[in-house]
């Protein structure tokens, strides 16, 4: 629809006012008419347009009838070379040869667009008829702005949406480009500006950024004006910046804005971000302009987006302690062997915290022009807090965080808690970025523990990947990891959901009986042995672990329902828990090495070694996964995390973290 604007013409007094091209102005006659006026007519330059409504039934009738209703709308085609060179002049009749009056007008026409990417192609069109609006799907629209949380800082690491300038040409990569294009007279008639003005809501979320330049004359200068030096990049609005004028160049000229993101969505922000520019008009001494055409466009801010075990990794994080050289190594040789980086984290730095999943969680930020990883830091804040911002955040690497301000902080929010799924179809609803997956409490408890709200409204805001929660709280630890994790397939849905099953041990350990191996130990060499007649005559393990199958059971229910799993895209590995007493209530553990723990890159997984009864010199439960997982093009690698890790309750994954390539999927494209 054509933007209108009302506009008062005067008897008395020449009137002018300045008109935007592609904007219509609307004249009530009768209510500018001198008394007794009866007819009226028009005269106006050639670039100057008119007709007037309603139609007079005598369509060729000059003077035009007046009535109550009689409107002109004007409209010009073409910018004016100089300030008010354009003219209507309405004559007013008492009869058609009696004039009472003249209403001149005098115009300046300019074209004015604020322009954005509105349909994502990474070139800022002109007046895109969309800019002003946000609509998710391929055939969507909308600008996207990236959250500007990484850190181009070589001497002093700061976050560089907490540093009110520009430090670094490489920094303007991480925003989103506006442009201000305008056409007219070299300049604007006397009273006239520009004028970029946002909310109060939306200035907490959002800075932009321009070239400083002083001259607006002189357009042989003007793209030299754009590439001014760092220092000469002012902010135009944004915190406690709510509106400041913008030059008009003159001319045919376009000025460049950057647009930066500050925050992420969360439970009290949606995302989105409208910045508008105006034209204001003088209205006489001592009276504030009021504006005359308002140009906006909208921007979404990205999600952060977590990534699946099917995506392909590009670097693997691992700490180094005093007591873990044979884990290093054997994580440094399957590195090796999928082709991805070792990223240590030495002591000095780690001071004895090895939890490296659990510290921090790998994810990323996109838009048309740019995209780059993004960490997630826990509120857990172990002694590994200091790592995500000291030596993962930099240039093109960003961070983010939560804190706990008034939440009691559990072993729930550790990032071992908090994984996602490959891409799935559910009930016909996809979710092409697959669905974060958390651990809570039961839904009946009234004392449990849950991952913070903080955390948990942050993960539901990012909208693109809807959250699924598991009872994970019956483990002692309390992590979705320790009885879940996907891998890649060939086949049906692209991946296999990986599942922890007493049941399934409890199987191996009755076959092996069954075959004459009921000698076989557990533990074979170490203090720890137990031979398979032992554990399956221990009737407190067999009562726990049916404990443990109804909650695994409990939350396998969920994933197929949540996931659109069959029980076919389902393998269940042969692990027992033993529950510990614990002052609430009783909370479990793996018994030996919970091997659904896994590190995957690519086809190569690294898997906790299950020191399980050896027959024919070969661990029966290594050979039990095997046949599940080589059928799928996968290679099972089995690491001794027994001392460094299993007996400080926790394992492979919980000890490592992966970052992984950005999904192609393009998360805008998204139907929500």
């Amino acid at each position: 629809m054509v933007p209108r604007r009302s506009f008062t013409i005067d008897t008395e007094k020449t009137t002018r006012t300045t008109y935007v091209l592609g904007t219509e102005l609307t004249v009530n006659l009768n209510r500018c008419a001198p008394p007794q006026s009866k007819f009226f007519s028009i005269k106006c330059s050639p670039n100057v347009h008119y007709k007037i409504t309603p139609q007079a039934k005598d369509g060729n009738a000059v003077p035009y009838p007046l009535t109550p209703n009689s409107v002109l709308i004007v409209t010009m085609d073409a910018v004016s070379k100089t300030a008010n060179d354009s003219k209507l002049s309405v004559r007013y009749y008492g009869e058609k040869t009696e004039a009472l009056g003249d209403a001149l007008l005098h115009l300046t026409a300019v074209e004015i667009s604020l322009d954005v990417d509105a349909d994502r192609d990474s070139v800022v069109e002109k007046n895109n008829p969309n800019k002003g609006s946000w609509k998710w799907g391929p055939n969507g629209h909308g600008a996207i702005l990236l959250v500007n949380c990484d850190s181009e800082s070589t001497y002093k690491k700061t976050l560089d949406s907490e540093v009110d300038e520009i430090s670094k040409v490489s920094d303007l990569q991480d925003m989103s480009k506006m442009i201000l294009r305008t056409n007219g007279p070299a300049e604007l008639p006397e009273g006239y500006k520009l004028t970029m003005h946002i909310s109060q809501t939306t200035s907490e979320n959002v800075r932009v950024f321009r070239p400083r330049t002083n001259v607006q004359k002189d357009n042989v200068w003007k793209h030299k004006l754009l590439k001014l030096f760092l220092k000469d990049y002012i902010m135009v609005v944004g915190t406690d910046m709510l509106t400041q004028e913008v030059p008009y160049l003159g001319g045919k000229t376009e000025l460049e804005f950057f647009v930066e993101g500050l925050h992420f969505p969360d439970k009290d922000f949606d995302g989105l971000i409208t910045i508008n520019l105006s034209l204001l008009e003088p209205c006489g001494k001592d009276f504030p302009e009021t504006p005359v055409f308002t140009d906006k466009v909208v921007f979404h801010v990205s999600p952060w987006i977590m990534t699946p075990n099917t995506l392909k990794p590009v670097e693997v994080y691992v700490c180094s302690t005093n007591d873990n050289y044979s884990f290093l190594k054997s994580i440094k040789n399957l590195v090796e062997k999928c082709g991805s980086k070792l990223k240590i984290c030495h002591e000095y730095m780690n001071r004895g915290d090895r939890w490296m999943q659990d510290e921090l969680e790998f994810g990323y930020i996109d838009s048309p022009h740019h995209q780059f990883p993004v960490v997630l830091d826990s509120p857990r804040d172990g002694d590994l807090q200091d790592f995500p911002y000291e030596s993962i955040l930099g240039p093109d690497f960003g961070y983010v965080t939560r804190h706990a301000l008034n939440e009691e902080v559990s072993s729930l929010d550790s990032f071992g808690n908090l994984e996602v799924s490959p891409p799935v179809t559910v009930n016909g609803k996809s979710y092409p970025l697959g669905r974060i997956i958390i651990g809570v409490a039961f839904p009946t408890a009234t004392r449990g523990r849950n991952m913070t709200q903080v955390v948990q409204d942050f993960l539901w805001a990012q909208k693109v990947q809807e959250p699924i929660a598991l009872y994970s709280d019956w483990l002692v630890v309390g992590h979705v990891d320790e009885f879940m994790t996907f891998v890649p397939a060939p086949d049906r849905k692209k991946f296999r959901l990986l599942l922890a099953s007493p049941d399934a041990g409890y199987k191996v350990f009755k076959s092996l009986q069954n075959n004459g191996h009921g000698k076989a130990e557990m533990f074979p060499g170490l203090p720890e042995a137990i031979s398979v007649n032992e554990i399956l005559s221990d009737k407190k393990l067999q009562a726990e672990n049916r404990y443990v199958q109804n909650c695994i059971d409990w939350n396998r229910d969920v994933l197929k329902k949540e996931l659109g799993l069959d029980d076919e895209d389902i393998i269940d590995l042969p692990i027992l828990f033993k529950v510990l007493e614990e002052k609430t209530h009783p909370r479990a553990v793996a018994y030996y090495p919970d091997m659904v723990n896994m590190i995957v890159l690519g086809d190569q997984l690294g898997i906790p070694k299950p020191f399980g009864p050896k027959v024919k010199g070969r661990c029966a439960l290594e050979i039990e996964v095997c046949s599940l997982l080589e059928p799928l093009g996968l290679k099972c690698t089995f690491i001794d995390d027994l001392a460094p890790y299993h007996k400080l309750l926790g394992e492979v994954h919980c000890g490592s973290n992966v970052l992984r390539e950005p999904s192609p999927f393009k998360w805008w494209n998204l139907e929500l």
